[in-house]
């Protein structure tokens, strides 16, 4: 990175997705190569289902840890619809890293709205400068666990170079965060995003 750049990318998905995880691993990531980093959360119901936004900053001088709207490097969306619902804070270059797993919302749910995941990755594929949707079906099998995809999103990161980390630096911040019984089925996780990512 250029002396005084930060890089910012956000996260958002639905509870029980693992986005927070994801942040801090990203941000643990960045800590091993020497760079500052700040996280934040904004957590809308507190419960499976509620919306997620992770905020991550990497750089030598951070003045918020908060990403301001259209500043993005990187959205990295769990769920279509909330990456929909955020995609004002990507800038005009900035890079998307999708999931085309569907999560239907609490409200759809209730019946209080519709909600068309399919029309959202179509409508998102026209934004940034680039746009890898990742179908995490082929990896959790793989895996043999759902858990897996936010770590598989950080493979995809890593691949992506938008945030000036590595491979090795995710897997440097998987064993901080990981327990060692569940470590080789995240790195595997972790590679097999990098792959899907490459191959867009």
């Amino acid at each position: 990175m250029a002396k005084g750049e930060v890089k910012s990318c956000l996260l958002c998905g639905v509870g029980g997705q693992g986005t927070v995880l994801a942040s801090r691993i990203i941000a643990a990531a960045a800590m091993a190569k020497g760079l500052r980093a700040k996280t934040a959360e904004t957590i809308g119901m507190a419960q499976r289902g509620g919306s997620v936004v992770s905020h991550v900053r990497i750089g030598e001088e951070i003045a918020s840890s908060m990403i301001p709207l259209g500043t993005a490097d990187v959205i990295i969306g769990f769920e279509p619809g909330e990456a929909a619902a955020n995609i004002k804070y990507l800038k005009e270059d900035g890079v998307l890293i999708l999931s085309s797993k569907q999560v239907k919302p609490v409200t759809a749910s209730l019946g209080q709205s519709a909600y068309e995941g399919d029309t959202c990755l179509q409508w998102l594929q026209g934004k940034g400068s680039r746009c890898l949707i990742i179908d995490p079906d082929e990896i959790i099998e793989a895996c043999g666990s759902p858990k897996v995809l936010n770590v598989a999103m950080t493979g995809a990161l890593a691949a992506s170079g938008a945030m000036g980390l590595c491979m090795e630096d995710m897997e440097a911040a998987l064993k901080t965060r990981m327990k060692p019984g569940l470590l080789e089925m995240n790195r595997k996780a972790l590679h097999m995003g990098a792959q899907c990512a490459a191959e867009r």
